[in-house]
């Protein structure tokens, strides 16, 4: 794994190695290549300083542990960088070297750099988007009749169903991905304004040289450099953060539900996943663990990223350098949070009896919101609730349920034509608002 033991818990495989030292530079020298082609089209520099440029711009050559220390030193990675590309040019030729880096600056190297490894990142998430989708509308069909209990503060609710529990999370999910693809989309813009953010070094022909990189690295051209401007990626990074949440609360559901004392749900064991070095019986819900981490650690980077928006004039003193390890860190725990709940939507499996075991341990109080209504017609809904809140009371139930209770009651026998409590036929639209939850919002091909 291209991450430091550190970061293991917070990361991917394929995206820590996006984000790896190798893959860095080379986007970083993929922006240099592309630059030195676009100019050489445009007769701005040679076409054999081009070429010697692009034969040395791979990323494998060059010592990535120097160039983070003079990175530190210079304030940024651009300068560092363009200082080893030229070294490696001018070993081959020595008038190619002059052309290397020729009227752009540091932080167009770093930010499209930065454009690049998002792009790449952004199959990934769809990719685990995709399997999130597919697994939760399964599960969400396959239990639509799974009936169990509600939980409101953690308490006994009146019945719902897994079915629309699984279409809840899918639903919230699906509107994270349209948010996050449409911040990604707006995002993936060339950077290009050279010293001041005016091209005015390339007389000219900045904005048709502008044109030609895009177009080679498959991005946008924006209508204007936005060096100072970080509004697209703090877009970016707030999409994430709010499809962690939803992932995260997705995670919170299942860890609970897979508590002892509810046992309802259980996460995929996969290559013993959700062990204990102590105690053998244990089967932690780990993948939504890790999920829960994400969630819990990407709201402060994305605060941390709204604070370095405030950028002065042309160019940030402390904003924009301070912006590379948050966006890494966000994108890297967004991924490990869609992959750890692909895993476990993809593999969950439920114990429905469980499921009608704890209905049945609590006495049928959560039917008391039906019993109250149904007697509020007749006396009253004060009246009603009052009497049902008593006879709720687990004193007074003894070990009868509130069903049995209250068919001792004169008053209220006399209006209850059919037992209250019978958890299939309390559903309510459950069914309607799965079939709305599945149909809504599902992605198009290749959106």
């Amino acid at each position: 794994m291209s991450a430091r033991l550190i970061e293991s818990l917070g990361a991917t495989e394929p995206l820590a190695e996006i984000f790896s030292d190798l893959s860095v530079l080379q986007a970083m020298l993929d922006f240099e290549v592309a630059l030195a082609r676009a100019e050489a089209q445009l007769r701005i520099i040679p076409q054999s300083a081009a070429r010697a440029i692009a034969r040395a711009a791979r990323a494998e050559t060059f010592d990535g542990a120097a160039l983070a220390r003079e990175t530190l030193r210079a304030g940024t990675p651009g300068i560092p960088l363009v200082n080893a590309l030229r070294k490696k040019v001018q070993q081959e030729d020595a008038l190619a070297a002059n052309y290397v880096h020729w009227g752009a600056t540091s932080q167009d190297v770093a930010d499209t750099a930065l454009i690049l490894l998002l792009k790449k990142s952004a199959a990934i998430f769809d990719a685990e988007l995709a399997r999130i989708d597919k697994a939760l509308r399964g599960q969400s069909a396959k239990h639509r009749n799974t009936v169990m209990l509600g939980r409101t503060l953690l308490q006994p609710a009146p019945p719902v169903t897994l079915g629309l529990k699984a279409a809840g999370w899918l639903a919230s999910v699906r509107r994270g991905r349209v948010r996050l693809n449409r911040a990604i989309s707006e995002a993936l813009v060339l950077q290009l304004g050279g010293a001041s953010g005016t091209l005015s070094a390339l007389e000219g022909r900045g904005i048709p040289l502008s044109e030609l990189i895009a177009k080679q690295l498959g991005l946008r051209v924006p209508d204007a450099p936005w060096h100072a401007h970080r509004d697209r990626l703090a877009e970016v990074v707030c999409a994430c953060a709010i499809l962690t949440g939803s992932l995260g609360k997705m995670a919170r559901d299942i860890s609970l539900l897979m508590q002892h004392e509810v046992g309802e749900v259980v996460e995929p064991g996969l290559g013993g996943r959700g062990g204990s070095s102590t105690m053998p019986h244990k089967r932690n819900p780990i993948a939504s663990v890790i999920a829960l981490a994400a969630a819990n650690r990407v709201p402060g980077l994305a605060a941390a990223f709204l604070s370095q928006m405030v950028q002065e004039h042309e160019r940030a003193a402390g904003g924009w350098q301070a912006e590379w390890p948050t966006v890494a860190s966000v994108i890297q725990s967004t991924g490990v949070a869609l992959a750890s709940m692909a895993e476990v939507a993809e593999g969950f499996s439920v114990n429905p009896k469980r499921m009608r075991a704890n209905i049945q341990s609590t006495q049928g109080t959560p039917f008391s919101e039906k019993v109250a209504l149904l007697l509020a017609v007749h006396m009253g809904r004060e009246k009603a609730h009052e009497m049902l809140r008593s006879w709720s009371d687990p004193k007074r139930l003894n070990k009868r349920t509130l069903s049995q209770a209250l068919a001792g009651v004169p008053e209220v026998r006399r209006y209850l034509s059919e037992r209250p409590d019978q958890p299939d036929a309390y559903r309510g639209s459950a069914e309607e608002f799965i079939r709305r939850l599945l149909r809504n919002g599902r992605p198009r091909r290749g959106k």
